[in-house]
């Protein structure tokens, strides 16, 4: 299949697709050379944009801050459906050599963003040209997915589903680890809910020869900390996941100090609010009555970033169904492990059915050209996206397009 590297099975990918992947390549490589951090995506949406309008896709803009929503319409129908891409940047020092590593010191794509950006804008193109649907589609490049800004969330409270009345959302992001040309869902609960906390514990501060004259803040929140575990290990219902982690601590600022106060603080992840509630009332209570047993006092904050992702029903049979007509039954996963990380499209599939779905990366062994053969993992500074899956995702999403429209009746988990 023209050199991209491509697993050798009867993958059914569009050829007008595939005549696109050096146009498509080059846009992603440019974009992984200049990433921008969530709520800053100036340039990314100005490309965006600019690639839609060249290939005659009116849009809007502006929502969510940097968002761009392209319209294709087609036919008579009034229904209608999104496809949503992220396209922010992290925080992080990339590490790769290759040509198009990023310019801009301490921001790296390292979560394959650009990537996404480049197989929706794939799909654009071939849906401006080839319209075999009847009906509108909303192409939408949403900033700030990472760090728990809620890009998705600031576009919707701008209106997003106003000015973009559509039936379902879908949505997809890469998975490193499992080979190219294949991908995975489920219904239901797929990602966590993700949780901040911080407590700060204060006491009385003293020199650390005399500690009867202070009360130390630091063995005060030693304890919470201890007991904070014993809510996930025995005080909920072991058939519900969840996980507390406890990832900073700071107190004292000398060896002969005690201090004043000290700080702790860290995630929870769930899937089930209920599961979430019970946490959070917990470690509040025991915060305040393990403070209080220390003639100590806390205050406790619990921030709600994303809810869990829960994909629905009707529109994960439809996805299922076309990932199965390009890779192949043996190829698509439908029972995938739910994952303990988060994704603030579980915003949008708050708001509409829709459905999440992961698409094979490779294992970091098999990429085009040859660059970057180090890890995979995202998140990591030698993360690369693989190009060998922009006509795999973009043909994907014409497909959806395609199908969605044909079901009569499925289409809408009203």
């Amino acid at each position: 299949m023209r050199n991209l590297n491509l697993p050798k099975t009867s993958m059914k990918l569009l050829e007008p697709i595939l005549e696109l992947q050096p146009e498509i390549m080059k846009i992603r490589r440019d974009l992984h050379a200049h990433p921008e951090l969530s709520f800053e995506e100036v340039r990314t949406s100005e490309v965006v944009a600019a690639k839609l309008a060249e290939w005659g896709i009116p849009t809007i803009r502006g929502l969510g801050g940097t968002g761009v929503v392209g319209i294709v319409k087609s036919g008579t129908s009034d229904r209608a459906i999104g496809l949503r891409a992220d396209m922010d940047a992290l925080a992080m020092q990339e590490e790769n050599s290759f040509p198009h590593a990023s310019v801009h010191q301490g921001k790296m794509h390292g979560c394959g963003h650009d990537g996404h950006t480049a197989m929706l804008l794939g799909a654009a193109r071939h849906l401006s040209r080839n319209r075999h649907f009847d009906g509108t589609v909303y192409l939408i490049f949403q900033p700030a997915e990472e760090g728990g800004n809620g890009g998705a969330k600031k576009m919707i409270d701008d209106g997003l589903f106003e000015k973009c009345p559509l039936d379902a959302v879908f949505s997809m992001h890469n998975y490193p680890g499992s080979p190219v040309g294949t991908f995975a869902v489920r219904s239901g609960a797929m990602l966590a809910s993700s949780n901040r906390f911080e407590l700060r514990v204060r006491g009385t501060g003293a020199h650390a020869a005399q500690p009867h004259k202070g009360n130390n803040p630091l063995l005060v929140g030693i304890q919470i900390a201890q007991a904070w575990q014993t809510i996930v290990a025995a005080g909920k219902n072991p058939m519900q996941p969840a996980v507390l982690s406890i990832t900073q601590i700071h107190g004292g600022s000398a060896t002969n100090v005690i201090p004043e106060q000290m700080t702790i603080s860290g995630t929870v992840r769930t899937f089930a609010t209920d599961v979430l509630d019970l946490i959070e009332r917990r470690m509040r209570e025991i915060a305040e009555h393990t403070a209080a047993a220390f003639s100590a006092t806390v205050d406790f904050e619990f921030a709600r970033d994303y809810p869990p992702l829960i994909n629905h029903q009707a529109e994960t049979d439809i996805a299922s169904d076309v990932m199965r007509s390009i890779v192949g039954e043996k190829n698509v996963k439908t029972d995938v492990e739910p994952a303990m990380g988060s994704e603030d499209f579980a915003f949008m599939l708050q708001e509409k059915p829709g459905c999440y779905v992961l698409i094979g990366n490779g294992d970091g062994e098999d990429r085009e050209f040859g660059h970057g053969l180090g890890p995979c993992d995202l998140h990591n500074p030698s993360y690369d996206f693989n190009d060998a899956l922009l006509p795999i995702g973009a043909t994907y999403w014409v497909r959806l397009v395609e199908h969605y429209f044909e079901q009569e009746g499925r289409g809408g988990s009203k």
